[in-house]
């Protein structure tokens, strides 16, 4: 049966935005760290020296990504009311979304961690090693799954459309 988004389908959207915004939060103090060389916490804690990775660009990345893909999900639970789909169709849209998030943000992550781009099998100009190729090869289930995301949106909305009277 063609149906708008279910009202839990669409906070668990929302939930999983938040998600993304709470691990923005926790990526941004590692940055922050790694910027710095260390944990400054004064007055709750003596400097802490850490040493992680401080490739800004890397840093920013996965930052960014975890907030854009945090927004979009918020806002795919949010528009969920006009999208239109059946129930299997529903659960290949949560899924697929879900998946966009997080598996384009982790390995973003990882990249800033281990100093590499996963863009290409190899390295290609970038770091090679088995941890680009490793997140190299996690970056092609959520490319698939925004294609799918957006299909079955566009779907969903279109049929939303010629369901409201003209006028």
């Amino acid at each position: 049966m063609i149906a708008p988004m279910a009202e839990r389908t669409r906070a668990l959207l929302f939930l999983n935005g938040i998600g993304l915004f709470l691990f923005a939060l926790f990526v941004g103090w590692q940055w922050f760290v790694a910027l710095l060389g260390e944990l400054v916490a004064w007055p709750l804690l003596p400097p802490i020296e850490i040493d992680l990775p401080d490739d800004s660009r890397a840093w920013r990345m996965v930052h960014m990504e975890a907030i854009t893909h945090g927004l979009l999900l918020m806002a795919w639970g949010l528009g969920g009311a006009f999208i239109r789909l059946g129930p299997g169709q529903h659960r290949l849209f949560f899924w697929s979304a879900v998946a966009t998030g997080w598996l384009f943000t982790v390995p973003a992550w990882f990249n800033a961690l281990f100093g590499t781009r996963g863009l290409a099998m190899g390295g290609g100009p970038f770091k090679p090693g088995l941890a680009n190729d490793l997140i190299f090869l996690m970056g092609w289930p959520p490319l698939i799954a925004v294609h799918v995301t957006l299909i079955l949106a566009t779907i969903g909305l279109v049929r939303t459309l010629r369901a409201i009277p003209h006028g």
